[in-house]
């Protein structure tokens, strides 16, 4: 009504005062509208999406198909779209793959990060994924992945699902142009991993490997001490990982063996430390705990195990894992240098002490559940992969450091299974290749007539997105390997 009013005021002289009503009444309405535009665009819906909006499938094997989206310039991501086509800077909208400890987890670490929003979830049990979605306000959840890495308005993945449905997720995230994190390990074996990371690199989306000590404050300062140069030259790393209580029979059970499933984390984090990759290692393993698993193949038969890794320059790395701590969650780590020491303790839910005349000591024991030991190291890990998607900055922890990871473990079960000293090379040269996304693993000295097979993990990889088009050594090297592949 008063808005009609104004109109009729037009047609009259109209004083100063009744200007200035006019404008402030025309303000108003201008505002409530926006309110109200602004308040339905940040209420959540929640959304169970039950059909996939697909508009051509690929047949991918073993009865799969692959939904793919052709998307004109007006569709494309965020991630996809050039400079030109955005004015301003927009959220990632992010997917998450697996509601279980880790995918809450990753989750809660998203919704705290800026620039990223979480828009679907998905877990088999589509429970599980109400309930995230719930938890952490996410509009869509879904019992199904496919509908996850295929929603048009999805900009990267979060795969946390069990470890053998990640290789095939990551390939139609990157079949979908997703940026893809992924919870280790990237595969289950060698050749898998490969395809993974370079159907990614092919795809021209960014693949983040989820190492989440890296990202751990302790770890990550001893880490500065050795680039900072204070405690001189390293000599030496020495790490220990103990868990409070062995997991059961079950689990244990074609879980990989101690190396691949458990001392994956120490690897990884000594070749961290050393800035360097490894040259070979020597490792051998035992029973003590558990004994009923001892009927078990290979390492999966050991709940306790150690490893001497040799670096460049002389410097040893000594690892040693149990599946077992009386006193809880063991995880330390030392370096020794030239000019002193560096070394972290465990981590306590406090820092309360007890002082009587029989005990002097911290007053409870160290955090025994890794998910509360580590959960910061998980959140940074998140946010670093957040900021890397909205920045468009390479990410910190990549493929290429999941497959390295990988064939660490490999050598180290080779060599408790072997009893010597095992080079890292031995396992890198298992792999045949015809192109970079369909590999295989041979015994050495059975490639095609012609075909030299690398020693050097890096040279199983084609340049991934991060690599920009600088013409670095490592992408002429993996240029030189891919040639000679297309030539046997």
């Amino acid at each position: 009504a008063q808005i009609n009013s104004v109109s009729s005021i037009r047609q009259k002289k109209i004083t100063a005062s009744q200007q200035k009503m006019f404008r402030d009444i025309t303000l108003l309405a201008f505002a409530a509208t926006a309110l109200s535009t602004t308040v339905s665009a940040f209420t959540p819906t929640l959304t169970h999406s039950t059909s996939n909006d697909i508009r051509k499938s690929t047949f991918k094997g073993h009865n799969q198909y692959v939904p793919v989206i052709n998307r004109n310039d007006s569709e494309k991501t965020v991630l996809q779209m050039s400079p030109e086509n955005m004015d301003v800077k927009k959220d990632v909208n992010v997917g998450v793959i697996g509601c279980g400890r880790i995918g809450i987890v990753h989750l809660g670490a998203i919704s705290k990060a800026p620039g990223v929003k979480a828009i679907i979830v998905s877990n088999p049990t589509v429970s599980k994924a109400e309930a995230a979605a719930q938890q952490f306000g996410v509009p869509s959840f879904t019992s199904d992945a496919m509908e996850v890495i295929t929603n048009p308005d999805v900009d990267a993945v979060w795969i946390c699902s069990p470890s053998q449905f990640h290789a095939e997720q990551i390939k139609a995230c990157a079949e979908n142009g997703k940026a893809v994190f992924c919870e280790k390990p990237l595969a289950t074996d060698l050749a898998a991993t490969v395809e993974a990371i370079n159907a990614c690199n092919e795809a021209g989306v960014k693949l983040m490997t989820g190492l989440q000590r890296r990202f751990d404050p302790n770890f990550r300062r001893v880490k500065d001490a050795i680039e900072k140069k204070e405690v001189g030259t390293t000599v030496m790393i020495k790490l220990c990982s103990r868990d409070p209580s062995p997991p059961p029979f079950e689990y244990v059970k074609g879980g990989g063996g101690i190396f691949a499933d458990m001392a994956v984390h120490d690897l990884d984090m000594s070749r961290f430390l050393a800035g360097e990759d490894p040259i070979d290692i020597l490792a051998v393993g035992s029973c003590h705990i558990d004994k009923s698993i001892e009927v078990l193949d290979g390492s999966e038969k050991f709940d306790t195990a150690n490893c001497i890794v040799r670096y460049p320059n002389g410097v040893q790395a000594m690892i040693d894992v149990c599946r077992q701590s009386s006193y809880g969650y063991d995880q330390r780590a030392e370096v020794l240098g030239t000019s002193g020491m560096i070394a972290t303790d465990n981590v306590y839910p406090n820092t309360a002490k007890i002082y009587t005349n029989d005990f002097t000591g911290n007053a409870d024991m160290p955090y025994d559940f890794f998910l509360s030991r580590y959960n910061e190291a998980y959140v940074k890990e998140t946010t670093a992969f957040c900021e890397s998607l909205v920045n468009d900055t390479p990410v910190p922890c990549t493929g290429q450091d999941g497959l390295v990871a990988l064939i660490m473990a490999l050598a180290a079960d080779k060599s408790a299974e072997e009893n010597r000293w095992v080079s890292f090379s031995e396992v890198v040269e298992s792999v045949y290749c015809k192109s970079p996304t369909d590999c295989e693993l041979v015994d050495f000295g059975v490639f095609p007539e012609g075909f030299q097979p690398t020693a050097d993990a890096a040279e199983l990889l084609t340049p991934s997105v991060d690599d920009g088009k600088k013409e670095t050594k490592e992408k002429k090297v993996a240029k030189g390997f891919w040639e000679r592949v297309k030539g046997a």
